[in-house]
């Protein structure tokens, strides 16, 4: 049954006349699915509601930030006490030194943290930092990661870039890519050719440890501490993007799971729990190139703003208070409830012959389907044999059904502490039904 969204569509006509597509990212635009966006006025727990009333379980999850759910408790009391002292002080305070002192507890490899205002900053920022400290000019990265919109990276862009057809951008100067070298993601191989060719010249490699911008690909056995070995081997910085995967894929990102240090990191996401923040951090020698301390220049009005910071205390405060039993642990729990969910749309997938026709891909809390014939999806050339008019069929079936998807078959499915078993159960019903609606089209 298609829900009624004609307020929905009202606002979009309106949002059209003043807003750029009438959305404010592309990745929120319906181009790759068709029809309008629903406007959504709440959120609750893992209940997102659009402004015509309808009710959607909801996997978008702020593209991942609300690993507790929406408006939870102690996150909006936080955000609430920190705005009634004010918004913004363009000065230090406390919690900036709160928030830091737990990533820095996390996450070991960072000793010193810089706080920013946007995953993109905090990315571009990190690669500046890392030119700056070797004296080097070239970057290596992977072709469909994604690290923001800054010029050096929208280059063979994952994400909102491969969705929209558009994986470099006009207004991006030759000179700006010139010394962005690119490799295909899970190879090694080619990461050790780029040093062999241009030997003492590149900084460092920057990667998503597990990409989630063209699709859920996680790395091969390995890969992580092949790309360590060859950036020691050449006096190179690695740096991993966690934008996504810190504090997701465990308390400790990417790097603790997979037991591979890197010299910076960059975080987004879960530390400002739903509002705007990024950083990047690493080892004191490394981060004292920065400014003030050194001649590396990085500045941000709004970085380490109250609000994003008590938000994110909060967040972190709920994980690491779950670590302390196994029965409370939050990861144990994400991992649970989400390979539930991938066990059910495999057999739903299944159900409707799907078997060989889409591969649905998991890793911790985040789920890819990719409609694709390739068994086995492990870089960007495999993601994009993606069938996208199988992925548009499927995306409306699953939205009707009262299921929020992000409108794009390169993006990840977030799955929240408040996805409960009820949840799953009905999202599985409905990918029943959708799988069936998009099988002649796969």
């Amino acid at each position: 049954m298609t829900m009624i969204r004609d307020k929905s569509r009202t606002a979009f006509r309106r949002a059209n006349t003043v807003l750029v597509g009438g959305v404010d990212s592309p990745v929120r635009a319906f181009n790759a699915v068709g029809g309008e966006p629903p406007f959504i006025a709440k959120a609750s727990g893992a209940t997102i509601t659009d402004i015509d009333g309808n009710d959607y379980i909801d996997y978008v999850c702020s593209y991942g930030p609300m690993i507790l759910g929406h408006a939870h408790e102690q996150v909006t009391t936080a955000i609430n006490k920190a705005v009634r002292k004010g918004t913004s002080y363009g000065a230090p305070t406390e919690l900036e030194i709160e928030l830091a002192q737990r990533i820095v507890s996390a996450v070991p490899s960072m000793e010193k943290v810089r706080f920013v205002s946007s995953g993109t900053e905090a990315a571009m920022s990190a690669i500046r930092l890392a030119r700056g400290a070797t004296g080097r000019d070239k970057i290596v990265k992977c072709v469909g990661c994604y690290h923001g919109h800054c010029d050096a990276m929208l280059v063979q862009a994952g994400s909102g870039a491969l969705t929209l057809g558009v994986p470099s951008s006009p207004g991006v100067p030759a000179g700006a890519t010139q010394d962005t070298l690119l490799v295909p993601y899970n190879d090694a191989n080619a990461v050790a050719a780029m040093f062999q060719k241009y030997p003492s010249q590149i900084a460092g490699v920057i990667v998503e440890p597990v990409a989630a911008n063209m699709g859920l690909v996680p790395p091969a056995e390995g890969y992580l501490a092949a790309l360590r070995t060859v950036c020691d081997d050449n006096d190179a910085l690695l740096i991993f993007d966690e934008v996504i995967t810190g504090f997701r894929l465990a308390y400790g990102g990417a790097q603790e799971a997979f037991g591979v240090t890197p010299d910076l990191t960059v975080l987004g996401k879960i530390i400002g729990g739903g509002l705007p923040v990024g950083a990047y951090g690493g080892s004191e020698r490394i981060m004292a190139h920065l400014a003030p301390e050194g001649p590396v220049y990085q500045a941000g009005t709004l970085s380490g703003n109250p609000a994003a910071m008590a938000a994110g205390i909060a967040t972190l405060d709920v994980l690491r208070e779950g670590l302390a039993t196994p029965e409370t642990n939050p990861y144990t729990l994400l991992q649970t409830r989400t390979t539930q969910l991938a066990n059910g749309l495999r057999a739903s997938r299944d159900a409707a012959g799907l078997s060989e026709k889409v591969q649905i891909v998991q890793a911790a809390s985040m789920i890819t389907c990719f409609f694709s014939h390739c068994p086995t999806i492990t870089n960007y050339e495999d993601a994009t044999t993606s069938n996208a008019e199988a992925f548009k069929i499927f995306f409306h079936s699953m939205l009707d059904a009262g299921v929020y998807l992000a409108p794009s078959g390169y993006e990840a499915m977030f799955v929240s502490l408040a996805h409960d078993a009820q949840a799953i159960q009905a999202t599985v019903h409905a990918a029943e039904h959708a799988f069936v609606a998009a099988a002649p089209f796969a």
